[in-house]
């Protein structure tokens, strides 16, 4: 089997990530910048409308993508009869998310392959840390009352700390939807602030939950008066939502990320999460990452993708690159 076109497209996977940029510092809130932020509805969703037909990869380089897509998943498990023993689990996944025989079969089983990272509740922070231990995957801790987001802000504060005391180096917290829909930046802005100073070492990932923001210019301030507050990962869900991840939220997001960095020089991250389950929707969301904000996008340090099921189905469709059948998809484990 050809393997420079799989190569290409998994070239700098996570072992050869480059190397740590600065982090974003965030700015003063610019009340300026915000009340002159609009999205053009019809605009966008005609971008989003012409994405399947622009750029279609097989084969190969479609293999290629895929790998690369693998090395930017945060493997999650939020369930409410998660156990310590479902994580441990997760965690072998991670380190191994695809079979050795169909790496080996692409070329690719000198390359170390992991996930981007494991995302669980605080709960269980202590042995995600432990199970993954020497494997340079980093933990990240869904906090701040998440879902909802809703307990009191010093509760919000101490959840932070603890996950972090536990070893957690990413932090997925939940912004208050309130401040959103009534126009208060300044407390979204401040509380922002304090999530990131919580975190101290910790990289954070601000949840917008779009799907509870009603448009695409609340979806735009959000995103913009997390990026000043100093977020590291803008992210559209909680997967907990009715409405998660699109490319239409995605693309007005995107293009606030290409804006923050135009006036700062800071790279801040993007992650969709909820409801990304086939390989074929995660190609759509690498495409849109790729030509909205350019090739550096496509790293694990600056993309992520928050999903369960969808590795299951990126090895079946390698499976089927390497020896073209399809397999069930219950024999492709998650965890």
């Amino acid at each position: 089997m050809a393997v420079h076109a799989i190569t290409q497209g998994a070239r700098q996977a996570k072992s050869a990530a480059p190397a740590e940029m600065p982090r974003n510092a965030g700015m003063p809130l610019d009340e300026a910048w915000l009340s002159g932020t609009r999205v053009n509805l019809s605009a966008a969703e005609r971008r989003v409308a012409t994405l399947p037909g622009r750029r279609s990869v097989k084969k190969d380089a479609q293999a290629g993508w895929l790998l690369k897509a693998v090395t930017c998943i945060d493997l999650t498990t939020l369930s409410g009869d998660d156990t310590e023993g479902r994580v441990r689990r997760l965690c072998a996944k991670a380190k191994n998310p695809i079979r050795p025989d169909l790496l080996d079969a692409m070329g690719m089983g000198e390359r170390r392959i992991t996930t981007g990272a494991i995302c669980v509740y605080h709960r269980f922070v202590a042995a995600a840390v432990d199970a993954l231990k020497g494997s340079g995957i980093p933990v990240a801790a869904v906090s701040t009352g998440f879902p909802a987001g809703l307990v009191p802000h010093d509760v919000k504060l101490r959840e932070i700390e603890a996950s972090v005391a536990d070893g957690a180096a990413e932090i997925d917290i939940v912004i208050t939807r309130e401040h959103v829909l009534t126009g208060n930046w300044q407390a979204l802005y401040d509380e922002m602030r304090d999530f990131r100073k919580a975190c101290g070492h910790a990289h954070v990932k601000a949840i917008l939950a779009t799907g509870d923001l009603k448009t695409l210019r609340n979806v735009a301030k959000a995103s913009l008066v997390c990026m000043m507050a100093g977020a590291d990962f803008i992210k559209t869900s909680t997967g907990k939502e009715g409405v998660n991840a699109t490319p239409l939220v995605t693309l007005a997001m995107l293009r606030e990320i290409r804006a923050y960095h135009d006036r700062t020089g800071f790279l801040v991250g993007y992650k969709p999460a909820g409801g990304i389950s086939a390989a074929k929707d995660v190609l759509t969301y690498q495409f849109l990452m790729k030509e909205e904000l350019g090739r550096r996008w496509l790293e694990p340090d600056l993309f992520r993708v928050g999903a369960s099921s969808l590795l299951a189905d990126i090895e079946r469709q390698l499976e089927h690159h390497v020896t073209g059948r399809y397999s069930a998809f219950n024999r492709h484990a998650v965890g």
